[in-house]
């Protein structure tokens, strides 16, 4: 099984609930499954651009205007997101660390949905629609917030962001740990509501290493074909 984490959290992993989630997820995924491959991405280390017209450009202009050649300026604005997107296509299992700000996904994760999730990258457009290029079998969504949220809360727009934009390229196995309540002065049973969302998470990854045994095996890489003398 191959996973890969993204974190969106810019504090350290003793400051960070997020982190602290994810750290037990990943413990008790490899716990379970000792072969995991596991690839982490840190995004306030390996930072995503914005979204640009040199961008937009290079990986969707050609939807609309086929056989459109992109410049080379446009060709080394999509590198991060060819990289990247890579990483995501090669993975089962795909998983989402982050706090909730102001109600949403944190705008560095945002910037790398938009990166990867682009046509000839993760996912190609035809007369039927989407048709994926990657293979992830489940999205697994690690969140903390400050309020507490109900199941479907009006203010939650974070889970809704990446149940469409994953659903959008076919995944639609999304599991969510969260710890919500993390502000003291507000929640005085936080410890205990983090507690519970560890629990959660290691609960998910215990689960989740048992669906994987169950999965068929990858097909190995063909090998390169020799060069021509």
């Amino acid at each position: 099984m191959n996973v890969l984490h993204v974190c969106a959290d810019p504090k350290p992993t003793e400051d960070s609930v997020s982190k602290q989630l994810s750290t037990a997820f990943i413990a008790t995924l490899v716990e379970n499954c000792p072969d995991v491959e596991l690839n982490n991405i840190d995004l306030y280390q390996d930072t995503p651009p914005f979204l640009s017209n040199e961008f937009y450009r290079a990986v969707w202009k050609d939807e609309f205007e086929p056989g459109y050649q992109p410049t080379a300026r446009e060709k080394k604005s999509a590198e991060y997101a060819r990289l990247h997107a890579a990483m995501l296509n090669d993975a089962d299992v795909l998983v989402l660390s982050m706090p909730m700000w102001h109600f949403s996904a944190p705008g560095i994760m945002k910037a790398w949905l938009d990166q990867v999730l682009a046509p000839g990258l993760t996912f190609e457009l035809g007369p039927e629609g989407v048709t994926p290029l990657h293979r992830l079998r489940k999205v697994v969504l690690l969140v903390s917030s400050g309020d507490v949220y109900k199941e479907d809360d009006p203010r939650d727009a974070l889970t809704p962001l990446i149940r469409a934009a994953f659903e959008f390229v076919k995944v639609t196995d999304l599991a969510v740990a969260w710890a919500d309540g993390q502000t003291a002065m507000f929640h005085g049973d936080h410890a205990e509501r983090q507690a519970m969302a560890i629990e959660a998470a290691q609960e998910e990854a215990e689960e989740l290493a048992a669906d994987a045994a169950l999965w068929p095996s990858r097909e190995p890489a063909e090998p390169d074909a020799p060069a021509e003398s």
